[in-house]
């Protein structure tokens, strides 16, 4: 018999209270000190997440709907 995921009710509670918070981004010299750090690290998934969030706190209207 194949099951799926066990459902956990405070997982949905806690996505949805985040979706709902606002959350506020680190000032942009800081993520910018980060991305480089990142760079020089060697480190992809830090450079791809710092650069994102650059970019949203340079623009925070870019990508919202």
């Amino acid at each position: 018999m194949k099951r799926g995921p066990v459902r956990r009710p405070t997982e949905h509670a806690a996505i949805r209270a985040v979706c709902r918070s606002a959350r506020r981004l680190p000032p942009v010299p800081a993520l910018m000190a980060a991305l480089l750090d990142a760079n020089e690290r060697r480190d992809r998934e830090g450079v791809i997440l710092c650069a994102h969030l650059v970019v949203r706190a340079a623009a925070p209207e870019v990508g919202e709907s």
